[in-house]
């Protein structure tokens, strides 16, 4: 075997033991050498939860330090890392909420709106495309031209169906002393999310504009987001009225300043 073999070997047999308690430890070590990684996988841990706590204030706030610590030690656990970075160690803790917060369903969804805020206030700075400017644009547009027509939002620009009001969630943890307001919707919303100038912001809105908002990230022209709207064989009346609520979102994402550029 090689020096540099016998290295990785004996990283990917460290590495395995930082990762999982019940790794098998390598026939070498001793007593002592068990008890330093056991120091050595407890502040490694501890660094992730901390990470963790950091990008997830409001979430811990919300259900307890008691709980989100025992959150946070199970999802880093079950999600070692990988980057260089310790932000990312809290990709995918909605998930964990999922699992983990079944009876309390806004957690989840607080918890990734906390990690979108983060995504798009680290993404590649752009300036959103401005009223004037997509007026000039599509000045011209033919009605082929408005049916092709593709939106490019801002970078880490995000939108979910939610089913409780984030927005009084996230009002209420502003204050030192909060009292849990009654957001629960009857019927699902949506939450959107994108940086504005240097801090990242969000804001409700209805469902169907978060099923619109991801169709037209993904690519989908302006023309079938309309058509998607009216849903399966619509009237005419309907077909109208769908161009009319997608006229008003597009108005709605051109205003806030979340659209970066448009293609036709």
């Amino acid at each position: 075997m090689s020096a540099a073999q016998s290295l990785a070997d004996r990283q990917s047999a460290f590495m395995a033991q930082v990762l999982d308690h019940d790794a098998p430890l390598p026939e070498d070590w001793s007593d002592r050498h068990s008890a330093g990684m056991n120091v050595y996988r407890g502040n490694y841990r501890s660094s992730l939860v901390e990470a963790l706590k950091s990008t997830y204030e409001k979430t811990e706030r919300w259900v307890g330090e008691a709980a989100f610590q025992r959150a946070a030690a199970h999802h880093v656990i079950i999600n070692p890392p990988s980057s260089w970075t310790l932000d990312d160690a809290g990709a995918g803790f909605d998930a964990t909420c999922a699992e983990l917060f079944r009876n309390d369903p806004e957690v989840t969804e607080l918890a990734w709106l906390e990690w979108a805020m983060l995504e798009a206030f680290t993404a590649a700075n752009v300036e959103p495309l401005g009223a004037q400017d997509f007026s000039a644009q599509t000045a011209g547009f033919c009605e082929e031209q408005w049916a092709d027509m593709r939106v490019k939002f801002l970078p880490g620009a995000a939108a979910r169906e939610v089913h409780h009001d984030l927005r009084a969630i996230w009002n209420a943890l502003n204050e030192q002393d909060f009292d849990r307001p009654q957001a629960s919707y009857d019927v699902p919303h949506s939450v959107l999310v994108w940086r504005e100038g240097e801090r990242s912001t969000f804001m409700m809105g209805s469902a169907e504009e978060a099923r619109a908002f991801q169709a037209a990230q993904a690519g989908t022209p302006y023309g079938e987001i309309c058509m998607m709207l009216a849903g399966e064989n619509p009237s005419e009346e309907q077909l109208h009225d769908a161009a009319m609520r997608a006229g008003a979102l597009l108005g709605r994402w051109l205003n806030e300043g979340l659209i970066a550029s448009i293609e036709a």
